[in-house]
């Protein structure tokens, strides 16, 4: 798989691991910038870094859709437990069913039972 992900700093490191070991290459956002940056940095930095957003904050689709953005792609995941050892599985089969998708810029959604993907800009 060729998609690199950035993780954002509200889901944990140890994402990096999991994806790491399951072929994807991430970084934890927490590894190349502040704590405190606003969403606006942090899709900046994953676009001019041809990075795939990976959150469960919901700005990010909001930002997407307010800007009409190409990009960068985002995977969103709306579950209560956002924990590799809970979710991962779900997380990798979304990336391989829509990495087609994620290469040309969407909007992955993730919850307990759907996925649903929207190729951007959003209208």
């Amino acid at each position: 798989m060729n998609l690199q992900l950035l993780i954002d700093m509200n889901l944990s490191p140890r994402w990096v691991e999991y994806l790491s070991s399951n072929g994807i290459s991430s970084v934890h956002w927490t590894d190349i910038g502040a704590y405190n940056a606003p969403d606006e940095r942090i899709l900046e930095w994953a676009r001019n870094n041809n990075r795939v957003v990976f959150t469960n904050d919901l700005d990010f689709g909001r930002l997407l859709a307010l800007t009409h953005s190409n990009g960068p792609s985002v995977i969103q995941v709306r579950t209560q437990d956002v924990f590799p050892e809970a979710i991962g599985h779900i997380v990798l089969s979304a990336l391989h069913d829509c990495e087609d998708m994620l290469k040309i810029g969407a909007l992955i959604v993730i919850d307990d039972s759907t996925r649903r993907a929207r190729i951007l800009p959003l209208k």
